[in-house]
This record gives C-alpha cells, sequence and structure tokens, in this order.
C-alpha cells in the first residue's frame, strides 16, 4: 500500500505570495534608490568644497608667512606649488570624487597686489557637478546674497579670495 499524505499538510509559499513579496521589494528599491543616487552627488559635491576650502586655507596661511601667494596661472594643485622655505602649506594633492578624469585637479589661479589693488586668487574643482546639490551656493556675478536656488543650472564651483564659494554654468 502507498502512503500518500493530503496536500493541505505539505508547505511552502504559493506563485501568488512570492509575487506579492517581489512586488514590494521592487517598490521600496524605486523609492530608495533615486535618494541614494542623490546622497552620492551630496557627499561629491561636499568633498569638493571641503577640498577648496582647505586650499584657501593653506593659500592664506602661505600669504601669512611669505606675504605673497605663490604665481599661478591655472596651475595644478599640489603640495609642492604651496611649499615655500622647506614649509609644505599642503599635505597631499587634493582629488575631487565628481571629476570626470582620474588625473583631474584642482587649479589655481593668483593675482599680486599692484597700485593698491590687494594680492587675490581663484581656485576652481575640476568636478562636473549636479546643479540640485549647490542650490544653496551663491552665483558667480549674482546679485549680494543671491543663490542658486531649486532648479540650479551651474555645475562648477569656484573659490575666490575674500568672497568664498560661489557656482558657475
Amino acid at each position: 500500500m502507498q502512503n500518500t499524505a493530503p496536500r493541505e499538510t505539505e508547505r511552502g509559499f504559493t506563485l501568488i505570495e512570492l509575487m506579492i513579496v517581489v512586488a514590494i521589494i521592487a517598490i521600496l528599491a524605486g523609492i530608495l534608490i533615486p535618494n541614494f543616487v542623490n546622497a552620492r552627488s551630496q557627499a561629491q559635491t561636499a568633498a569638493c568644497e571641503s577640498n577648496l576650502r582647505a586650499i584657501a586655507t593653506a593659500l592664506e596661511l602661505y600669504y601669512a608667512d611669505n606675504q605673497i601667494y605663490p604665481p599661478a596661472s591655472a596651475a595644478a594643485v599640489q603640495p609642492s606649488l604651496l611649499t615655500a622655505n622647506g614649509v609644505a602649506y599642503l599635505n597631499n594633492t587634493p582629488k575631487d570624487p565628481a571629476a570626470q578624469s582620474a588625473n583631474a585637479t584642482y587649479a589655481l589661479t593668483t593675482t599680486q597686489a599692484t597700485g593698491g589693488s590687494p594680492a587675490t586668487y581663484t581656485i576652481v574643482c575640476p568636478g562636473v557637478h549636479t546643479g540640485s546639490t549647490l542650490a544653496k551656493v551663491p552665483l558667480v556675478g549674482g546679485t549680494s546674497g543671491s543663490v542658486c536656488g531649486t532648479n540650479c543650472a551651474a555645475t562648477k564651483i569656484e573659490y575666490f579670495a575674500g568672497q568664498g564659494l560661489m557656482v558657475a554654468p
């Protein structure tokens, strides 16, 4: 005699139950993945802003000790550029996570004091940033207090001596 067990005693999931679970996971992924992508863009922008401030601090320390900025015209920012009299004002070469190339570096342009005009500098970030992550940063050439806004079309971050961070298209 064969021993046949009734189907009710078998345990398992039906196809409908499995499809519902897969649908719930797909809905959650659809909600969460865009948030993670935006968080990555925001982290890249924050890293660029931090690097720009660190370079600006090194430049100001250099100027305080030497009373002159290092001569530069779109020069790559690296420790050798900000070294004087055996003092390194920048310990490592900053890298922008939003840069299109691994070899891309921050660019520094300096102007020395002449005829009553103060010495200045501009540092340009090599990366291309998402406009939504730059919404709270002032626009280059914008009116005082104006920021890029929610539908910002800017993609570049620059640091200007005496003005700080600004964004440009």
